[in-house]
């Protein structure tokens, strides 16, 4: 092979390593399928017809063909072999087949296995040719539809796993959430319902993965069902949130299972009920509740904290003592289970890098991908209180994990204010115009700002800028979880206003009133500027 070498080292074809290196794989491959039907025909050379002439013979070569390989594309020219033996029990010839290179094959294993990984971690079916082509030397292989193909085998196995049978296992205790990933799910308000367990012998186990419309009773309750048909019994304890679907279906379907609310969940809707100065002595005195020495200690805790926060925030002290029986419900089971029971983080952990698999760096309009992968991004069964690998964000373009950048036009990359920035005016705006992402898209372009994506459990998605002058610009929904499955609103004074924009400045920076005054359907609702 000879080829015209660049002062750079790169031919008309490409690199002149990877030119190297690919004929080196011909020239391999092609030896090793000469070998394997010299080898075949050897075998068989004692067989012959009545004239004496051999049965199985070679028979020059197939037409050429590429194969994509991990080395890029390989023109490879298979042996042809004349099998003229028949098979007694079915009449027809016999044919030789190559183990090494399939008749059918147009790219390597390997690339198949690739390819659906690839998609999985967020590359679009339609972004394949554009971003392997120069990668693989070719677009063989590499349509929208031989992607698609290629991935149904996860709904394949979806459906498999939803029908497996429950009754040869005792899942004694059953964590419960509702995922919501950035995926394009079958309906609006969908969510991903997810049942994980623990059996008798310590081994946690994903139970049911399942599409369900906002954790709604019907939806959880066709999950349960479904579990309970295929053989489920009923556990010893169900640990969940505050989603009230979840144990209105449970009381349905398993009755005799006890029920643990997460304290976590319930820790952050204590905090909402909460001024900010009193949220860090609340966060210690729950502690107290749910790392007592056992449930009669927890139970003078809890009267410890109702006697210090009832008088001036009794909301707060409700969402306890209100669910006292449910929040510590762990505490009659085994000691060293505790730290596991009182929390659905077996569920939150595991399915926390499927969250970040999801999160795309495109625009917040950017659509995402189909759901039956869930099950493939998580890894059950596990040792019972194993955890998930920490995360690693691997978008060089986005701020990190749960957060991202929106690519608005013209704008600028945020900065981040300093520590000790005093913010002493805050502003509070409010619209029915507009949703969180198209307020977002109008400010960006207005102040000439970027707008940072962000997602929490208690605010949901929200948008966060903030200026040079350090001052901090804020867009969340009013409508926020409540703890009692109902929304609640983060600003109650107005509740017909659907979205927010929170401005917090330096009392010496420039109020944006005139900026803001040119936009379409915003209102300012208060101000603490003098």
């Amino acid at each position: 092979m000879l080829s015209v070498v660049n002062a750079d080292g790169s031919t008309a074809s490409g690199s002149l390593i990877d030119e190297i290196v690919r004929e080196g794989a011909r020239w391999m491959l092609a030896a090793v399928l000469e070998t394997e039907v010299d080898h075949y025909a050897a075998e068989l050379a004692a067989e012959t017809e009545e004239r004496g002439r051999r049965l199985v013979v070679r028979n020059g070569h197939h037409r050429p063909r590429t194969v994509v390989t991990a080395a890029g594309p390989v023109e490879v020219t298979a042996p042809r072999v004349n099998d003229r033996r028949v098979d007694e029990a079915t009449g027809e010839r016999k044919r030789f087949s190559s183990e090494i290179l399939a008749p059918w094959c147009r790219k390597s294993p390997k690339i198949s296995e690739v390819l659906p990984l690839l998609y999985l971690h967020g590359l679009s079916s339609g972004d394949f040719v554009p971003a392997l082509e120069q990668f693989l030397g070719g677009t063989a292989g590499l349509s929208a539809a031989t992607v698609t193909r290629l991935t149904k085998q996860w709904s394949d196995d979806h459906a498999a796993f939803q029908d497996r049978d429950l009754s040869d296992r005792d899942s004694v205790y059953v964590w419960a959430d509702g995922v919501h990933p950035k995926v394009r799910l079958g309906q609006a308000h969908s969510c991903v319902l997810v049942l994980l367990g623990v059996r008798l012998d310590g081994t946690e186990e994903l139970i049911a993965l399942a599409e369900g419309l906002r954790e709604s009773t019907e939806s959880w309750a066709d999950v349960l069902r479904d579990c309970r048909r295929r053989g489920m019994r009923d556990p010893e304890l169900v640990i969940g949130d505050g989603a009230m679907g979840l144990w209105k279906a449970l009381i349905e379907v398993f009755p005799t299972a006890r029920h643990q609310r997460c304290w976590v969940h319930k820790a952050r809707n204590v905090m909402n009920c909460l001024l900010k100065s009193a949220q860090p002595g609340a966060t210690k005195a729950m502690q107290e509740i749910y790392n007592a020495e056992d449930r009669a200690h927890a139970e003078k805790a809890v009267q410890a904290f109702s006697r210090t926060y009832g008088t001036k925030w009794p909301k707060a002290v409700a969402k306890i003592t209100d669910d006292r029986g449910e929040l510590l419900a762990f505490y009659d089971f085994r000691a060293e289970h505790w730290v596991h029971l009182r929390t659905t983080d077996p569920i939150e952990s595991t399915f926390s890098t499927v969250k970040l698999r999801t999160r795309s760096p495109e625009a917040p309009a950017a659509r995402p991908r189909p759901w039956p992968w869930c099950s493939s991004s998580s890894n059950p069964p596990r040792p019972a209180g194993g955890r998930s690998p920490e995360p690693t964000w691997s978008h060089s373009s986005g701020p990190g994990p749960g957060s991202r950048t929106a690519c608005w036009p013209n704008a600028p990359k945020a900065t981040r204010p300093e520590e000790n920035a005093q913010m002493t005016v805050s502003d509070t705006y409010g619209t029915n115009s507009h949703t969180t992402n198209e307020l977002a898209s109008l400010l960006a372009d207005r102040l000439d700002l970027t707008f940072t994506e962000r997602e929490s459990d208690y605010l949901g998605v929200y948008f966060l800028a903030t200026l040079a002058d350090t001052t901090r610009l804020q867009i969340q929904p009013n409508a926020i979880p409540g703890d009692d499955g109902e929304d609640d609103l983060y600003d109650d004074e107005h509740p017909d206003v659907s979205v927010l924009l929170l401005i917090t400045s330096p009392a010496a920076a420039e109020p944006l009133n005139d900026e803001l005054s040119t936009v379409g359907g915003l209102t300012r609702l208060r101000s603490t500027r003098s």
